[in-house]
């Protein structure tokens, strides 16, 4: 008997290896790995930079804490900074911290400007922020919050794509709008452009911040380095984690000038988050990311992935319903169990997650190439006969 606590449930198989796109089970078994760990191992399994990266870190320096000057920490910051909307970065170790960090922002610069009332964040329905006891209300998913209460208050929910009850929801406590660009969770729904740009619009009429949470679908998941570009837009507080450290836990808050005004020392801290070791993988990971050409073979690879997806959807349309996402972020909606398909595509050698929705969801890496999509294909179209 495991002594974990089983708040999982895992399938019955370990893995003892990676390289690439794919892993090994302890068995000797190959699987085309299309989970990535949930969105984490951006480049693949032990990429040799990441790999050389943390060797050559691990013999200088681990941890020393905040309370000193840290180079790679000041370094990522600022290559965050130049390369996205942002002034100010503050780092976590996971995206439930950086969402947390998020929400304290946001009440702190309301309290900041002489506004201490406006405390309250409008949320969505089918939302996903993270597991610790703020990041759960907010969402508000009561298979989630059950057992977990009181309830932390402070955060208004509305149904998910109601432009009206959003509008009816904003009143004078209103500090700001939190939602993921893409819900990962909640299957893989994108916020259309046009609506991002309405809610911009709406928090500027109205004075309110706009967060959006972009720790699945950032650091390049959808062939630009956040969803949100694709809008136009510029949020004012962004969550960022998996895969801005390719595997290792980094987490960061993203934020305006404008919004920094309330965090002082004291305000926020951590006691790993911006170790050494998380940065220096943190700025690898941007080695690679940010390399000229690399976010255009992205977003290429993801529309031959969505080509191929929509070609498997209309040759098995009492099977598949829908594909969802944009880059290397997929989701397929299905008219049969997720369980499953999912069980089927194991046993054909390809790994996937469920989402929320009656959807699975394939988020390679994003250095997966075209041959290993069409072993994706085969693999999915295999699965699809089987039912």
């Amino acid at each position: 008997m495991s002594a974990i606590l089983g708040t999982y449930k895992r399938r019955n198989i370990a893995f003892a290896r990676g390289k690439g796109t794919y892993v090994y089970s302890t068995k000797g078994e190959k699987f085309l790995d299309f989970v990535s760990g949930i969105a984490v191992n951006s480049l693949g399994h032990c990429h040799p930079h990441l790999v050389k990266t943390i060797q050559a870190q691990s013999k200088k320096l681990w941890h020393v804490s905040n309370v000193f000057t840290i180079p790679e920490q000041e370094r990522l910051a600022k290559r965050l900074t130049e390369n996205t909307f942002a002034d100010y970065v503050i780092f976590q170790n996971s995206g439930a911290e950086a969402t947390e960090a998020s929400i304290k922002v946001a009440r702190k610069y309301f309290y900041e400007i002489g506004k201490p009332g406006r405390n309250r964040i409008i949320t969505f329905s089918g939302a996903f922020h993270g597991r610790t006891l703020a990041s759960l209300f907010a969402a508000n998913n009561k298979e989630h919050t059950l057992g977990f209460g009181p309830k932390v208050e402070g955060f208004d929910q509305v149904p998910f794509g109601d432009h009206e009850a959003l509008k009816k929801a904003i009143t004078k406590k209103t500090a700001a709008i939190m939602i993921e660009t893409i819900q990962g969770e909640g299957g893989i729904r994108v916020i259309p452009n046009y609506c991002l740009k309405g809610l911009r619009k709406l928090c500027d009429q109205h004075g309110i911040l706009l967060i959006l949470d972009e720790v699945q679908c950032g650091v390049g998941r959808t062939g630009k380095f956040f969803a949100f570009e694709w809008a136009g837009v510029e949020p004012d507080i962004v969550p960022i984690a998996k895969g801005i450290g390719g595997g290792f836990p980094v987490g960061a808050c993203l934020v305006n000038k404008k919004v920094a005004v309330g965090m002082k020392p004291g305000t926020h801290g951590s006691t790993f988050g911006g170790n050494p070791l998380a940065m220096s993988i943190g700025n690898a990971v941007l080695d690679i990311i940010l390399k000229k050409g690399f976010l255009e073979n992205v977003q290429k690879v993801g529309k031959y992935f969505e080509n191929h997806l929509n070609e498997i959807k209309d040759k098995y349309p009492d099977i598949i319903e829908e594909i969802r996402g944009i880059g290397l972020l997929r989701g397929i909606k299905l008219k049969v169990d997720t369980a499953k398909f999912l069980d089927h595509l194991f046993k054909n050698k390809m790994l996937g997650v469920k989402a929320s929705d009656n959807v699975i969801r394939l988020l390679p890496p994003l250095t997966v190439t075209k041959k290993e999509i069409d072993q994706a294909i085969k693999i999915i179209t295999k699965t699809c006969k089987e039912f």
